[in-house]
């Protein structure tokens, strides 16, 4: 097999899991706080099928893949709960949302240790290089996912640090995007592409960079 297309699918499969493990996150932190929507649903499960959205896990990742995109992006089903069960009602969905960037945090600095410790390890560069893209995808979907615009994670974080008027007009706009949908996600994903790649992507560069010590 080429060794580009190869590379393409070790990306896919990580990117596809690095997303479950994310939404996983939600939801255990969500069981944890007092709320077994998720757990109930079955969907604090590892098993990617329980996860997969047949857009954003399949369509859209299958069609950036097939097209020679300069990158991937997808997404897995939103891991269901009710906000209103959570024991703490102040910081409750903050720290629901939180749990998916931070997981995906978690897991680059874990697998950059092991490309720091690769000579200890004896591992063979493509082992290095597929590290490598473990790390820099999930730096990317946690520094992504940590942008405070609906319908993204941020979003979620950012409202108990907002003085209450400001919080009542907040989730009135996270309201609307969310029942926008999907023309809201392709309108994040647009405006992101267009006008912040650069500065988001020396940040995810930079974190990659101090993760790995390179």
């Amino acid at each position: 097999m080429d060794p580009a297309i190869l590379g393409q699918l070790i990306t896919l499969v990580i990117l596809i899991l690095s997303i479950v493990l994310h939404e996983v996150a939600h939801g255990y932190a969500a069981n944890w706080l007092g709320d077994p929507t998720a757990r109930l649903a079955g969907r604090l499960s590892v098993n990617p099928i329980r996860h997969i959205d047949p857009l954003g896990s399949v369509i859209i990742p299958a069609i950036l893949f097939l097209t020679g995109a300069h990158f991937l992006f997808g997404w897995a089903k939103p891991v269901p709960y009710n906000p209103y069960n959570l024991r703490n009602q102040k910081w409750g969905e903050s720290i629901v949302a939180a749990a998916g960037p931070l997981t995906n945090l978690l897991l680059a600095f874990i697998f950059a240790m092991l490309i720091r410790s690769a000579f200890t390890l004896g591992l063979s560069a493509s082992l290095v290089e597929m590290l490598g893209y473990i790390v820099f995808i999930n730096i990317l979907l946690a520094v992504f996912n940590s942008i405070p615009f609906p319908p993204l994670d941020g979003s979620k974080v950012i409202v108990p640090f907002l003085p209450f008027g400001l919080q009542i007009k907040y989730r009135a706009l996270t309201v609307y995007m969310e029942r926008l949908g999907l023309i809201a996600l392709f309108l994040c994903v647009f405006i992101f592409m267009q006008i912040f790649w650069t500065p988001f992507s020396n940040i995810v560069w930079g974190l990659f960079h101090i993760l790995v010590g390179s």
